[in-house]
């Protein structure tokens, strides 16, 4: 796990509660298998909130980014299961920004639907020639 960023300073900015309700998500994750996911932008920060909160919760070691209808950036957070959510539209501006406390972010699961396609469109790869459209065949 990398370090977080350094112990977070006692203010009255909204950094502070989001950071005590991450802490209390975690726990949920740890002891119930129970994600939550964050709105920041639901949240109303003031000048430097939303910075210091990202500096407190520190970068780890997974970065990804997809590109479908905007860019959209996830990346965990010095604490395992912890992850920032940045969604961008086609224009580069910024239409969601979330925390989502989960072990893997709903956004990067396979959906079963593409599984299923994907299932299929290797098989018929594998198999060109074959005439059978049931899917997979038992060997």
């Amino acid at each position: 796990m990398v370090e977080p960023k350094d112990e977070v300073p006692l203010n009255h900015s909204n950094a502070t509660p989001v950071l005590h309700e991450v802490l209390h998500a975690l726990q949920r994750l740890a002891t119930l298998d129970e994600p939550t996911t964050i709105d920041l932008r639901a949240i109303p920060f003031g000048p430097g909130d939303e910075d210091a909160l990202l500096s407190q919760l520190g970068t780890g070691e997974v970065k990804i980014e997809l590109d479908t209808l905007g860019k959209s950036t996830i990346w965990e957070t010095a604490f395992s299961g912890v992850w920032i959510i940045d969604h961008q539209n086609a224009e580069s501006e910024r239409i969601a920004l979330q925390i989502e406390v989960a072990h893997v972010p709903a956004i990067i699961k396979a959906q079963t639907e593409d599984v299923t396609e994907s299932l299929q469109l290797l098989d018929n790869q594998l198999n060109p020639n074959r005439t059978e459209t049931t899917g997979l065949r038992e060997e």
